[in-house]
């Protein structure tokens, strides 16, 4: 029989797909993106002859009424998200769809309820899953080098954005709610969120609060919360988007150890225990999302479990919603 090949079409051909993920879908094994869509017509144009695809739309719909397209990637701001995915799915085509996966918990519930009630797939792009820095650490926690998992510490802060920068249409749509959600912690979160709730499974408790400290923009800047995990572990958090330096730090700390690591600068993982001090080091990868294209093309094909379903997303929003009071 021959192997089924997965023809992707793009909505949405920003900075974000430009190496993080656009280029991938080339390179994995029966994936080919073959259409690409942007309402301006100069752009969508542009980025596909750049990028070597055959087709391109100003129109998502004819996008994905396309008989040659089979699935469907969606990485435009997350406000068109549901509308994409479920228009995609009601069009009989399988759905890869960027995070945050939605606004809200509500259109999150509607978007699960669209997927159980047609026949196709649906992953999200909570992609650090499937990096090998990301799975070594989740191997370390399966191989109990710490012992129990009992707290995790995390710390994210970035400096203010510039006047510029806040200017800049590439930044300025991430701190408008309406179409973000929430700002940079909903832009920056969810890969957090999701790697704990990826790590420990199952979410007991979630408390939080958020607040707009310097009024730049609409968003809140800085958020604090915790989640109690069903394994008893508990999860502290701290979001600043106006410090004075850079932070970028999670540590498990276990009955028998700690891990050290970052999300997103990928320093080496740092393992302590009674065995004493290991680091584990990962070379950057080039395309950041090609080991989840990966996982989600073999899950199409029939060949593989889902990466990241839609009711994992769903948990994240909870989460997210919980956290900047919006539940």
């Amino acid at each position: 029989m021959k192997t089924k090949t997965i023809n992707w079409g793009m909505i949405g051909a920003g900075d974000v797909t430009e190496v993080k993920s656009g280029p991938a879908f080339q390179k994995v094994k029966d994936s080919r993106l073959v259409a690409v869509m942007r309402r301006d017509e100069e752009k969508v144009r542009d980025y596909a002859l750049r990028h070597g695809i055959q087709k391109w739309f100003t129109d998502a719909q004819k996008l994905i009424e396309d008989p040659e397209i089979n699935a469907i990637y969606i990485a435009t701001p997350p406000d068109t998200h549901d509308t994409y995915a479920i228009a995609a799915l009601e069009a009989g085509k399988d759905v890869y769809v960027e995070k945050p996966m939605v606004l809200s918990v509500e259109r999150a519930k509607k978007l699960v309820a669209a997927v159980h009630n047609n026949k196709n797939k649906l992953s999200v792009a909570h992609y650090r899953r499937e990096q090998p820095y990301f799975k070594k650490i989740k191997t370390l926690l399966e191989e109990n080098t710490i012992g129990k998992p009992q707290m995790v510490l995390l710390q994210l802060a970035n400096k203010p954005l510039t006047g510029t920068a806040l200017q800049d249409p590439k930044i300025k749509w991430r701190l408008d709610p309406g179409q973000s959600g929430g700002g940079l912690f909903h832009d920056l979160a969810p890969h957090q969120v999701d790697l704990m709730y990826y790590f420990f499974g199952a979410i007991k408790e979630v408390c939080g609060i958020s607040h707009n400290q310097t009024g730049l923009y609409q968003a809140d800047d800085v958020v604090a919360g915790q989640i109690l995990f069903q394994n008893d572990l508990l999860f502290n958090g701290t979001w600043n988007f106006n410090a004075f330096e850079e932070i970028d730090n999670c540590q498990i700390l276990g009955s028998e150890g700690k891990l050290s690591f970052s999300i997103f600068n990928k320093q080496p993982i740092e393992l302590i225990n009674q065995d004493g001090t290991a680091s584990f080091s990962f070379e950057p990868l080039t395309h950041v999302q090609q080991p989840m294209i990966e996982a989600v093309v073999a899950y199409f094909k029939g060949e593989g479990s889902n990466p990241c379903s839609v009711e994992e997303g769903l948990e994240v929003m909870k989460v997210l919603d919980t956290l900047t009071g919006k539940q």
